[in-house]
C-alpha cells in the first residue's frame, strides 16, 4: 500500500504561499458596480470626442445633444471583428479619433487668435513662432507651464480615447446580436431625423450628426487642394509686369525721396471703427493728421485687406511687398526662394539705397537677401539697453529715434527706401511704454522702471474689455509716436507710408470683423500726393468708412505705376 502522500511531507517544510490578495483598490474596481460606470465612462468619452467642435463658441451642452452616424459606423465594425484584429481595430480608431480631436483643439485655439482653422500641412512652422512669443512674453516660466499643459493635454486625450475605445469594444462582443441591433438601431435613427430634418438643441443645428467624417473629409481635401493652389502659385510667381522694365524707368516720380514702408502692428479697421475703441483712437488720428499739417505734410488714407488676421505679420508685410497674395506658409517659403521682385529690389535697381529696421528679430533673417534689402538692423545692433515692453524688444519711439543716428541723420548718403515694421502694438499688450520727449530716449536705459503699477499680462488677459482696452493704448502709443516722429523729424523729401498689418486677434474684434488695415501715405512734395489724387483716399491719416479697399496685394503695382514715368492717378 502507498504510504499518503501528506505522510511523505517533511515535517519542516514551509507551507506553500497563498495566492496574494488583491489590493484595495483593485478591489474596488472589480465592483460590479464600479466596472459599469467605467464603461459609461468610457462610452461617453467617444460619444463626447465623435461631437467635439472645432471653434470654443459651439462648445456648449447642445452640441453634444445629438446623435452621431459615426458611433453606428464603429459599433458594426468592432462587432464582426474577431478577437486580436477587433482589439487592433479598436487602439488604431481610438488613436485616429484622438488625433482628431487634438487637431480640433489646435483649431480652437488658431480661431480664437488667427481667426482661421490650424492648417495640417503648413502651419507647424508657426510652433517655432509660437514658442518664441510665450519665451518673449512670458519667460521661462511661461514657456515650461504652455509645454507641461500640452503635454499632459495630448497624453490625457491619446491616453484615454485608446483606453475607451477598448473598453467599448470589449463590452460589445458581450452580446454581439445585442451590440448589432443597437448599432442598427442608431443608424436608422439617424437616417430618420435627417430626412425629418429634426433640430438639436442647438438653433439650425441637425440632431443627426456626422462631425468627425466631416471634417476628416475637409481636412484631406485642404491638404489636396493646398498641393494645386502651390502649382499655381509657382506659376504666378513668374508673371510680374515690371519685370522687364529698366530701372531708368521705375519710380521717376520719387528721384532723391527718402521712401518708408512702415507697418504698425495689429493696426486694423476695427481701431478706427469699432465703438468700443474708436473713441480713444480717432482723436489721436485727428491730432495726428493737424501736426503732420502744420509742419506741413499732407496726406491721404484707404483701406487695404489683409491676407492673414491676428498675427502672420510676415505674409502681410511679403504680401505687400511682392504683389502677390501670400496667406499661408507654403506661399511665402515659396516666394521667398523665387526670383519675384519686391519694392525694395525695384527701389535698389532704381538707385536706392534699401535698409530694413526691424526691432522684432532677435536672429538672422535670410529673407532680407530676397527681398533685395541692403542692411538690416534689428533687436541685436540697435543698442536698446531698457526693458522689454509686451512681447516687442524695444518701444516704437526708441527704435525711430535710433533709426535717426544709424541712417536717417547720417550725411552724403544715398536716397534711402526703408521697411520698417513697429511692433509696441503687438499682443499681450502688456505692459506699454509711454510716449517720452526725444531727447530723453537715449540708450533706452530711461524706460527702466516705467512697467511698475501697470497691469500683467494675467491681470489684462482675465476679461476681453481689459485686453481691448490695453490694445486701444498700445496703437494709440504707435500712431502718436510715428506721427510725431514725422512733424518733428520728416525731411522735405521724405515720403511715408504706413499701414497696419493685419487686425487684432478675435479677443479684441469679435467674431466676423473684416481682414481691412489703414493705409496711409505721407509727403511733404505735392506732387507725391498729386500722383495718386484719382484714387480717391481720405484726405488725412484716418479712412473713411467708404474710402476705398483693396487686396494689400495690389498696392505694390498701383504704387509703381502712379509713381512711374509720367504717373497716373488711376
Amino acid at each position: 500500500m502507498q504510504p499518503d502522500l501528506v505522510d511523505q511531507q517533511n515535517p519542516d517544510d514551509e507551507p506553500a504561499p497563498a495566492a496574494p490578495t488583491p489590493g484595495r483598490l483593485r478591489t474596488w474596481l472589480r465592483h460590479p458596480w464600479i466596472g459599469r460606470g467605467l464603461t459609461v465612462l468610457a462610452c461617453l468619452i467617444i460619444l463626447g470626442e465623435l461631437l467635439f467642435p472645432n471653434i470654443l463658441a459651439r462648445l456648449n451642452v447642445g452640441n453634444f445633444v445629438r446623435l452621431p452616424i459615426e458611433a453606428a459606423v464603429i459599433i458594426g465594425v468592432l462587432v464582426v471583428l474577431p478577437g486580436r484584429p477587433r482589439k487592433v481595430a479598436a487602439a488604431l480608431g481610438g488613436f485616429g479619433l484622438s488625433l482628431v480631436v487634438l487637431e480640433k483643439c489646435l483649431d480652437i485655439g488658431f480661431y480664437f487668435f488667427l481667426a482661421r482653422p490650424f492648417d495640417p500641412v503648413l502651419d507647424w512652422v508657426l510652433f517655432d513662432d509660437g514658442y518664441g512669443f510665450v519665451r518673449d512674453s512670458y519667460g521661462t516660466t511661461g514657456v515650461i507651464g504652455a509645454l507641461t499643459g500640452i503635454f499632459l493635454l495630448v497624453a490625457g486625450v491619446l491616453g484615454l480615447t485608446v483606453w475607451a475605445m477598448m473598453r467599448v469594444a470589449g463590452l460589445l462582443v458581450q452580446n454581439r446580436r445585442r451590440s448589432a441591433f443597437t448599432g442598427g438601431g442608431i443608424a436608422i435613427a439617424w437616417a430618420l431625423t435627417l430626412v425629418l430634418g429634426v433640430p438639436s438643441l442647438v438653433p439650425r443645428v441637425p440632431l443627426a450628426a456626422r462631425a468627425t467624417i466631416t471634417y476628416t473629409s475637409d481636412r484631406a481635401k485642404q491638404a489636396r487642394d493646398g498641393v494645386q493652389r502651390e502649382a499655381a502659385f509657382n506659376r504666378e510667381v513668374q508673371v510680374d509686369a515690371y519685370k522687364n522694365v529698366p530701372s531708368d524707368q521705375l519710380l521717376t516720380g520719387l528721384t532723391g525721396k527718402d521712401v518708408m514702408l512702415t507697418f504698425v502692428e495689429s493696426y486694423g479697421r476695427n481701431a478706427v471703427e469699432a465703438p468700443n475703441l474708436a473713441p480713444g483712437i480717432d482723436p489721436v488720428l485727428d491730432a495726428g493728421t493737424a501736426k503732420l499739417k502744420a509742419a506741413g505734410f499732407t496726406s491721404r488714407s484707404g483701406w487695404l485687406t489683409s491676407p492673414t488676421f491676428g498675427g502672420g505679420s510676415w505674409l502681410a508685410h511679403s504680401t505687400t511687398m511682392s504683389g502677390l497674395w501670400i496667406d499661408n506658409q507654403g506661399r511665402y517659403r515659396n516666394l521667398t526662394s523665387s526670383n519675384r521682385l519686391t519694392l525694395p529690389s525695384l527701389f535698389r535697381s532704381a538707385g536706392w539705397d534699401t535698409v530694413s529696421v526691424m526691432p522684432g528679430a532677435s536672429r538672422a533673417w535670410p529673407e532680407g537677401n530676397f527681398y533685395g534689402f541692403d542692411r538690416v538692423w534689428d533687436s541685436r545692433n540697435l543698442g536698446y539697453t531698457g526693458p522689454r515692453f509686451s512681447w516687442a524688444p524695444m518701444p516704437d519711439q526708441y527704435t525711430l529715434k535710433k533709426f535717426n543716428e544709424v541712417e536717417y541723420d547720417k550725411p552724403g548718403r544715398k536716397p534711402l527706401f526703408v521697411e520698417m515694421p513697429l511692433v509696441s502694438s503687438h499682443t499681450p499688450w502688456a505692459p506699454l511704454p509711454e510716449f517720452i520727449d526725444w531727447d530723453q530716449v537715449g540708450d533706452g536705459s530711461i524706460y527702466k522702471g516705467m512697467a511698475a503699477g501697470q497691469p500683467t499680462k494675467t491681470q489684462i488677459w482675465k476679461a476681453s474689455d481689459t485686453v481691448r482696452s490695453q490694445y486701444g493704448k498700445s496703437v494709440q502709443y504707435t500712431v502718436t509716436t510715428l506721427t510725431d516722429w514725422i512733424a518733428k523729424y520728416g525731411k522735405d523729401n521724405l515720403v511715408m507710408v504706413f499701414l497696419g498689418d493685419h487686425q487684432p486677434s478675435p479677443v479684441v474684434t469679435g467674431d466676423n470683423a473684416s481682414h481691412d488695415v489703414p493705409i496711409t501715405i505721407v509727403a511733404k512734395d505735392p506732387a507725391v500726393i498729386e500722383r495718386i489724387a484719382g484714387w480717391g483716399w481720405t484726405d488725412g491719416i484716418k479712412p473713411a468708412a467708404n474710402a476705398p479697399v483693396w487686396p494689400m496685394n495690389a498696392f505694390r503695382d498701383k504704387f509703381l505705376t502712379a509713381m512711374g514715368p509720367g504717373g497716373t492717378n488711376h
